[in-house]
């Protein structure tokens, strides 16, 4: 019986990693594998697998995967350790309501602080949304948007936050939005809400945001009931 292949092979370590730049080291390389599906949700992630294959102690590899693990992209489960977080499934709901909250209140705090090269930067993704195609760039180009949106909220710990759930549409994003079929809309909700912050009308803003996430948890809620959702879950 032919064996599995292993994730872990995808990586490339490119020569011995300076111990001061282990963890971060680490971090990014998991996290752009967890990102681009090249280690796909469930796999589970050993310390000593880990430290074997970057050439370092497991002391930076767990200082790594707790901050994967923050960000929401491990899960830490009982006997199996840390293991990577499945895409948005049925939970969608409750999952945007969330954003919701978080996203609303950066967006509050961010509005009257951003610059015109902010409005700049945020317009060049919409932009570049336009016309793209690849959907793993789509997924990349949204979070950067709306992270456009919210960067200068001065509470560094509810932009973590908020960047978590990015994270999360993104890795949901890059694999399903082809079947989904979302692009257009996305990028008239995106417009809207840029012209309303380049106006400074906060409420208006919040209003506009909260349509666009509705928006998506009906869409994803939807697709996720689909049979073609269901028919790809089952043959995963």
């Amino acid at each position: 019986m032919p064996q599995k292949p292993n994730p872990l092979s995808s990586i490339k370590v490119n020569g011995p990693i300076p111990a001061h730049l282990a963890r971060s080291v680490i971090e990014k390389t998991l996290r752009a594998a967890i990102l681009d599906g090249r280690i796909p949700c469930g796999t589970a992630l050993r310390q000593q697998d880990l430290a074997d294959l970057f050439g370092v102690s497991r002391m930076p590899v767990r200082e790594a995967l707790r901050q994967l693990e923050a960000q929401a992209l491990l899960n830490v489960i009982a006997h199996k350790g840390a293991v990577v977080a499945p895409l948005v499934q049925g939970d969608a709901v409750e999952t945007y309501a969330l954003r919701i909250l978080l996203e609303s209140e950066a967006l509050r705090l961010s509005v009257p602080l951003l610059t015109h090269e902010d409005f700049e930067q945020a317009a060049g993704y919409i932009d570049e949304l336009e016309t793209e195609h690849d959907y793993t760039e789509i997924g990349r180009l949204n979070r950067l948007f709306h992270m456009a949106m919210y960067c200068k909220a001065p509470n560094r710990r509810l932009l973590r936050l908020v960047e978590d759930g990015l994270n999360e549409e993104e890795r949901f994003l890059r694999f399903n939005l082809e079947a989904m079929g979302l692009g257009k809309l996305s990028q008239e909700d995106h417009r809207a809400l840029l012209r309303a912050v380049e106006d400074r009308d906060v409420e208006r803003a919040v209003k506009l945001l909260e349509h666009h996430l509705n928006r998506g948890v009906e869409v994803i809620t939807n697709y996720l009931n689909s049979p073609e959702a269901q028919s790809r879950k089952t043959s995963k």
